[in-house]
């Protein structure tokens, strides 16, 4: 069995090339009123939802030809907190940290992503094996990384400590929980909400019907595929993209029965009890089958 290659800190699987000194530095990062974190498991619409927002903060106009998003809206625990702080407010930053890691502050909101696990699964895997230079992981089998996966022995920990974390902090007032499906089926509405929550000149974005038109145009599918250099570093040409499908139930094509179900009976196993157990029944039933 072939595994991907990390770089290990903290208890923490890492991609290579990621400074640990920016993990480090970026957990005590101290959040500042008008900021908003996109707190997200890897995979779960990340970049999505900081392009949104960052379209709603600037009146829907796109970044500009050269740019990336990363200037405007960094990965704290891969940059660190000075790179963080030295951003004019207001912020967007980027984490896939748990909550209890999260540097946190009842001024600063948090925007919540959750995906059901069989997706982001897939969509993990061609994002690691893409990434040849942090991986080391180009000629991994599906099978492979599923083991990897469903053992939580991938880059930022466990996909149900993760999930497991945020979901306890549904009811705060600063914390917006969305799912990646939801988003999807409804992404205007998913624009209001966003907007709404994060106030101020987002707010004033999403009231208008325009505005949110223009918004869901930049940050369709069509309009993210172009232009990918605006979101990620250079993958191979043999590689899939960065940004993929957007789609929901590729699992069905790629993940066997047996998999399927193995996976449904950890989730059933893990959210027990917890909100997290009403999220995606239709998904989690075609998979029990």
């Amino acid at each position: 069995m072939k595994r991907p290659s990390y770089t290990l800190h903290d208890g923490f699987r890492m991609p290579m090339g990621f400074p640990v000194a920016g993990f480090a530095s970026g957990q005590r990062y101290v959040p500042q009123p008008g900021d908003t974190f996109v707190c997200t498991y890897p995979k779960c619409g990340t970049t999505w939802t900081q392009y949104i927002l960052y379209l709603l903060l600037n009146g829907a106009e796109p970044l500009a030809p050269g740019r990336r998003l990363d200037s405007v809206s960094p990965h704290l625990e891969e940059v660190g907190s000075e790179v963080v702080a030295a951003l004019p407010p207001p912020r967007i930053v980027k984490t896939h940290l748990a909550r209890e890691r999260t540097p946190w502050s009842a001024a600063a909101r948090y925007v919540v992503v959750l995906r059901n696990p069989f997706d982001c699964a897939v969509s993990f895997y061609h994002h690691t094996r893409g990434f040849v230079k942090h991986y080391d992981f180009a000629d991994g089998t599906f099978d492979d990384f599923f083991e990897c996966f469903v053992a939580g022995e991938v880059d930022f920990g466990d996909y149900f400590d993760h999930l497991l974390s945020w979901i306890a902090s549904v009811h705060d007032s600063n914390v917006l929980v969305l799912t990646y499906e939801d988003m999807l089926a409804d992404t205007r509405a998913a624009i209001r909400r966003l907007g709404g929550f994060v106030g101020g000149a987002a707010a004033a974005a999403a009231s208008d019907t325009d505005v949110v038109e223009r918004v869901v145009h930049a940050a369709s599918f069509a309009g993210m595929s172009r232009d990918q250099q605006r979101w990620s570093s250079a993958r191979p040409a043999d590689m899939p993209a960065f940004v993929r499908k957007g789609a929901v139930a590729e699992w069905e094509e790629c993940m066997t029965a047996a998999q399927a179900r193995r996976l449904a009976a950890q989730f059933d196993a893990r959210t027990a009890g917890t909100p997290a157990a009403a999220l995606w029944p239709e998904l989690l039933a075609r998979a029990r089958a």
